[in-house]
């Protein structure tokens, strides 16, 4: 039995390491496996005699000496290389909360349909907030819709994302002149992704899914993080536009 090599004498880049003599196949065309932790050698076979591994395989090495994937031994920490996984999971498991602000939901129905499918990409509609990690915010706000979309939001698990769809979201598009619209979105709620136009059609918007995806699978989508960190500051521009405010003082 021989000590677990080091990274810089295994872990080459696109190299396999050299076996030990201990671990070569024998007669049976099985490997030899190390102790485990208690001393004894591991079985050689398992259910119904077959082998444990196929032949010629070599055992674990420790996860300090370990490289994943012909990494070399720069490779990320094991909780980086979790959280792309999970990264990677929640980019593919969108569920938009079914909620309608403006003009704008009308060009989310048509992607339920065959011709768009947006479920092929992992995005599905759910009923309430607390089933839902997406939020789009369809088409100009209104200040009285403004504050129900906060409570949605807010009532939302992390973590979360925010879509604006619609140029009213950006700067009040054709409603930039009134005085009972919102005309910068990213003042009150975290906006993860704009999607521009009058109204976006839907394949703008399965490409602002595609761009959302791609900026969670890079951990650069963190809206919900900064209005945790900066909710001081949203609340003060939330109770500047709503003044009759009795919403619930949620506690993260």
């Amino acid at each position: 039995m021989t000590d677990s090599p080091s990274p810089s004498s295994n872990c080459q880049a696109g190299r396999d390491p050299e076996p030990a003599s201990s671990r070569e196949s024998d007669a049976g065309g099985l490997s030899d496996f190390p102790a485990s932790a208690s001393g004894s050698a591991l079985p050689r076979r398992g259910l119904h005699g077959l082998p444990v591994v196929p032949a010629g395989s070599r055992p674990h090495a420790e996860v300090e000496n370990a490289c994943f994937l012909g990494e070399t031994p720069e490779r990320p920490k094991l909780d980086e290389a979790l959280a792309t996984i999970k990264n990677w999971f929640r980019a593919r498991s969108l569920w938009v909360l079914a909620y309608g602000t403006g003009c704008g939901a009308i060009e989310l129905r048509p992607l339920s349909t065959a011709r768009f499918d947006m479920e092929r990409f992992g995005v599905a509609m759910r009923p309430t907030p607390r089933q839902s990690n997406v939020l789009i915010v369809s088409g100009y706000l209104s200040l009285k819709t403004l504050k129900r979309v906060i409570r949605s939001y807010e009532q939302m698990p992390s973590p979360k994302w925010v879509v604006g769809l619609g140029s009213c979201t950006i700067n009040g598009g054709m409603y930039w002149d009134s005085y009972y619209t919102v005309k910068q979105l990213d003042l009150y709620l975290p906006v993860d992704i704009y999607i521009a136009g009058c109204m976006p059609r839907p394949e703008a918007l399965l490409a602002g899914f595609e761009q959302l995806m791609r900026r969670i699978e890079k951990g650069e989508a963190n809206g919900w993080a900064d209005y945790l960190d900066r909710l001081d500051v949203y609340r003060e521009n939330q109770r500047r536009l709503i003044s009759n405010w009795d919403m619930p003082n949620y506690n993260w």
